[in-house]
């Protein structure tokens, strides 16, 4: 029994993106850029939310500032430890650091897919009920979705990571990605981890499938209710709903592409990696800042009455 916990490994190696000095000084200044960006955006549309009365009381926004939280903390948990690898020869992380980076990974991430439900049902009863729209979507209705999709992201890494905890791991410590995906440290694990392969697959997989599919039906349910109704509510629907839809169709594609091939040897993982802890996070500031009119007005607004207070003083 002392040997074996004497020859238990107390970190993992991450291989990162490549072993080039010259590429990593180059990404190393590449995902400094982006990180800050996330950080920057993430955090504009939190403060406009905030302090801007208007979206604050509306709930589209209120729930895009919780998204908007959740993305920089996604981020922030792989992104700048990968950035701090890029100038380290030797990119190790402690055993019980890569089991708080797989549990809070999973943690966020169900969380962000169940809030991405509410706010299909938010414009499906924005654009379908709109007389019942300030009755249905209250305040307590706003509190109790996002305490729900928290719970949600809970028991969906806590169904996962309470087995994962508990293996022994006493042979080979190489992770090769750019933080400790929960596929490949099962492999590592000096026991049978079939069962629990599965169930990551199960689990992880076939929720990322359904949320996909019931956001997909539910927009299509909106778009074809609209149809219905009128064909000039179809445009205005078509220009509230393209920011949701592209968010989605990204935020989901890579996610079921990751879990369908697990256990694959393709450096596409890698890529697949980068794309959903630094890409995604960055699609929420420039999809709804950027082409939101609502929140290019918030920010003059907050541009103008913060020059009127410095002329003030």
């Amino acid at each position: 029994m002392d040997m074996m916990n004497n020859s238990m490994i107390s970190e993992f190696v991450l291989l990162g993106l490549t072993n080039t000095w010259e590429l990593e000084i180059f990404f190393f200044f590449i995902f400094l850029l982006a990180y800050a960006a996330i950080m920057a955006g993430n955090l504009l549309i939190v403060v406009i939310v905030t302090f801007e009365s208007h979206l604050h009381s509306t709930p589209m926004y209120f729930l895009l500032g919780n998204l908007s939280c959740l993305d920089m903390s996604i981020s922030t948990i792989t992104t700048p430890k990968m950035i701090t690898d890029f100038l380290r020869e030797n990119k190790t992380i402690s055993l019980w650091g890569c089991m708080a980076q797989m549990f809070f990974l999973h943690f966020l991430g169900g969380s962000e897919m169940t809030l991405l439900i509410v706010m299909a049902v938010d414009r499906y009863i924005a654009i379908c009920k709109p007389l019942h729209y300030t009755t249905i979507m209250n305040r307590r209705v706003l509190m109790g979705s996002v305490l729900l999709s928290w719970a949600v992201g809970f028991v969906h890494t806590m169904s996962q990571m309470v087995f994962t905890i508990t293996l022994p791991f006493c042979g080979p410590n190489i992770v090769d990605n750019i933080f400790c995906d929960l596929p490949l440290v099962l492999k590592l694990a000096c026991t049978e981890t079939y069962v629990l392969e599965l169930l990551v697959i199960a689990d992880s997989g076939l929720l990322s499938f359904l949320c996909f599919i019931i956001l997909l039906i539910s927009y299509t349910v909106i778009l074809v209710t609209v149809r219905r109704r009128s064909s000039g509510g179809l445009s205005k629907a078509l220009s509230t709903l393209s920011a949701h839809i592209t968010v989605v169709t990204l935020f989901f594609g890579p996610c079921i592409f990751v879990y369908a091939w697990p256990f694959s040897s393709f450096s596409v993982d890698k890529f697949l990696s980068v794309f959903y802890s630094v890409i995604t996070p960055l699609l929420n500031p420039i999809i709804y800042t950027l082409r939101n009119q609502e929140m290019k007005a918030a920010i003059s607004r907050l541009r103008t009455q913060h020059v009127s207070s410095r002329q003030t003083f």
